[in-house]
């Protein structure tokens, strides 16, 4: 299927780098900036590569574009962020024509995500194409190619549940206070700590449960002002934990301390009490379950959910796969169609030349001539022919070359 993939001697490429093999520190070296993307646009239009999309996220940097060799899109890429070609061939992979565009179709539905069923990236590939639009820098074959991928990724989140239940720690604690807690967005939660996942569980509940009761406390009052302005907290002196966590329902503990920084004797609660210890190593002691008000959740239970989530996930994978096959098999197809399309167009030229000449002559040879009819029924012929000879090279795709030269040379034709 690869040679009506080359456009005038050049092939369809991706390369790129990802997580796999490329470490955070190396991705780093290869991100590429919004600003830094126009230019490389720029760039590859004056040097005639043919349309080109790029991606750059906290997890992969790829190009995918039409070029007479992938060192054209290496050497782009590596002259317009801090990374090396030497970097690059470390770590890098790349893919031409059929690969290239298998492996878009992989990347697009969340099936090479570092979390399976990851479908941000559906929405990077979307803003690449309409930068990359908005300059010239795409074709039809891109076009129908990006359109294809978006319809894989719809139908994969609608018929599978790839992208169900919690992947992340923080998004798992959210999702067991909801399923927990009753009228959440009444209670009274308290952050105690301003650690990473804390903070990420704080955002997602602000976005999840219209909760306007958030306490935070930190050691250090300075810092938890600070991240108090992002997300409009009330803020309170580490000297009023006790009376804090008794005027609360929901405690988060995400301190970073070597010892345990919330103990039994700091509990004076009688209504229940959900303790989310989100800390390594704990931060609440055991003791707090021989309060019967009071439920302790620990990362490692948080953690067994996410982990739960993806093995999960992984059974939809062929589910997935079946997805991408049918669709890009509607895509293969249309290719197949613009590989003949030329020498049908040509084709059709041709007879309707030769129809031109015909009626021109028996015009003037025949009195009392219908050029209508004559007209009519030339066209429906040529439509007839042009209509078999398409079928047959659709229909022998493995001959289709052969088949085209043939056509070509009996009628003598230049395609346009």
């Amino acid at each position: 299927m690869e040679p009506h993939l080359k456009a005038r001697g050049k092939n369809f490429y991706t390369i790129g780098l990802s997580y796999k093999k490329a470490d955070a520190k190396i991705r780093g070296h290869f991100s590429v900036s919004d600003e830094a993307k126009q230019v490389i646009l720029e760039q590859a239009k004056k040097e005639g590569i043919d349309s080109l999309l790029i991606t750059s996220t906290c997890n992969r940097t790829e190009l995918y574009g039409f070029a007479q060799h992938p060192f054209q899109l290496i050497k782009l890429l590596c002259e317009h962020t801090h990374g090396t070609v030497e970097e690059f061939e470390k770590v890098a992979y790349v893919h031409k024509n059929s690969q290239a565009i298998a492996h878009l179709f992989k990347v697009g539905t969340g099936l090479d995500s570092q979390i399976l069923g990851d479908f941000e990236i559906i929405s990077q590939l979307k803003k690449s194409f309409r930068e990359s639009k908005a300059i010239g820098m795409t074709n039809p074959f891109t076009e129908r190619l990006i359109n294809a991928v978006i319809q894989a990724s719809k139908r994969i989140k609608n018929e599978t549940e790839i992208s169900s239940g919690a992947t992340s720690v923080s998004f798992a604690s959210v999702h067991y206070i909801l399923n927990n807690v009753e009228n959440i967005s009444e209670k009274n939660i308290l952050l105690f700590g301003t650690g990473k996942i804390g903070r990420n569980t704080c955002e997602n509940l602000i976005k999840h449960t219209k909760n306007e009761h958030i306490t935070l406390i930190n050691r250090t009052k300075t810092k938890a002002e600070e991240i108090a302005g992002k997300f409009n907290l009330i803020v309170k002196d580490y000297a009023n934990i006790q009376s804090e966590i008794s005027n609360t329902d929901i405690l988060i503990v995400a301190t970073g301390a070597q010892n345990p920084t919330i103990s039994k004797e700091l509990i004076y609660r009688e209504k229940p009490l959900l303790i989310l210890d989100l800390s390594i190593p704990k931060n609440v002691a055991d003791d707090v379950t021989e309060l019967s008000n009071v439920t302790l959740v620990h990362l490692d239970h948080l953690s067994q959910m996410t982990d739960d989530t993806l093995e999960r996930r992984k059974q939809y994978i062929p589910q997935a796969e079946a997805i991408i096959e049918e669709i890009r098999g509607e895509f293969d197809s249309w290719l197949e169609t613009r590989k003949f399309a030329p020498t049908i167009k040509a084709l059709k030229n041709k007879l309707t030349d030769l129809k031109t000449a015909e009626i021109d002559f028996q015009r003037k040879k025949i009195s009392d001539f219908n050029e209508e009819q004559a007209t009519i029924i030339s066209d429906r012929i040529i439509q007839k022919i042009t209509t078999h000879f398409a079928n047959h090279l659709k229909d022998d795709v493995a001959s289709a070359s052969d088949s085209i030269e043939l056509i070509q040379k009996v009628f003598q034709l230049q395609n346009s």
